[in-house]
């Protein structure tokens, strides 16, 4: 059995990481009251028809505050079963939700006649500590839209042909915001820039003339040995601490070249070593 928990500050996106998993063969259960979900997890390797079941919940702040403080009891019952378990965990900034509240003229679950949305978001953090602290994978959508979200959930979730940790190698652009879910980035920002040629302006770095640009220059090459020797000794490491996903992101200003250049050659030569290796291009479209 896989279960998925999926939780996050309101308007982060977790009807849409449910409509994904549904979509995708989970059964999926809203706003469970986190106190049931061992008994779910029982209930659901006992009595389903399934060989392996595939279940998603989402849990969130509309639950009761001693439950959500409970949290980490009630993933350890669970865990205890034998079940196969991920916690996702879905967040935005601060002024992005205000702003998505603002647009859909939702009500926030926790605003009230003496609590304002922005105090409600804030206090919203707070309440779901607990299960943020225990994420497993933690997404931050402040820059996905709806389709660049459903897909980032296919490829980290949904993808994982074989056991183990899951390492993400993705490229992004610093002037659209560093991505603050990854646990190693590294900037390429120094190194000779494509964009300043007329013909490579355009192309970006899965384009065979801006590789052969890049690849002719010895800093180029000279980055890439060092990231590469690094995450080759390294990587192994955080996969023997039990860690489920990791993310390494690679920028550069746009996100168009240098990074993508690098990230799909660091992707392809880790592959060879290591299982379960991912490559994304965020700002790439």
């Amino acid at each position: 059995m896989r279960l998925i928990i999926v939780s996050g500050r309101s308007g982060s996106g977790k009807s849409t990481a449910l409509d994904v998993l549904e979509d995708n063969g989970y059964y999926c259960i809203d706003n469970l009251p986190a106190g049931l979900l061992p008994e779910l997890a029982e209930r659901a390797l006992i009595h389903t028809e399934l060989a392996q079941p595939l279940v998603a919940v989402s849990i969130d702040a509309r639950n009761l505050p001693s439950h959500l403080t409970r949290f980490p009891e009630l993933l350890e019952d669970v865990r205890a079963k034998h079940i196969q378990c991920d916690v996702l965990y879905l967040d935005a900034d601060e002024e992005t939700l205000l702003k998505r509240f603002s647009e859909t003229r939702r009500r926030h679950p926790l605003s009230n006649a003496n609590r304002s949305l922005a105090e409600a978001i804030q206090d919203e953090s707070a309440l779901l500590g607990p299960i943020a602290d225990l994420a497993d994978l933690k997404i931050n959508t402040t820059n996905l839209n709806l389709y660049q979200l459903r897909d980032t959930i296919k490829l980290r979730l949904l993808n994982q042909p074989e056991p183990g940790t899951a390492f993400l190698v993705e490229s992004f652009g610093f002037k659209r915001g560093m991505p603050v879910d990854a646990d190693l980035v590294f900037d390429v920002r120094c190194l000779p820039n494509p964009y300043w040629k007329p013909e490579l302006r355009a192309q970006s770095g899965l384009d065979q003339p801006v590789a052969e640009y890049l690849a002719a220059q010895p800093e180029v090459e000279e980055m890439y040995q060092d990231i590469y020797t690094y995450l080759h000794k390294w990587l192994p490491r955080f996969a023997a601490s039990n860690r489920a996903y990791v993310t390494i992101a690679i920028g550069c200003t746009g996100g168009h070249h240098r990074s993508v250049y690098l990230t799909e050659r660091l992707g392809q030569a880790l592959q060879k070593t290591l299982k379960n290796v991912q490559v994304r291009h965020r700002d790439l479209s």
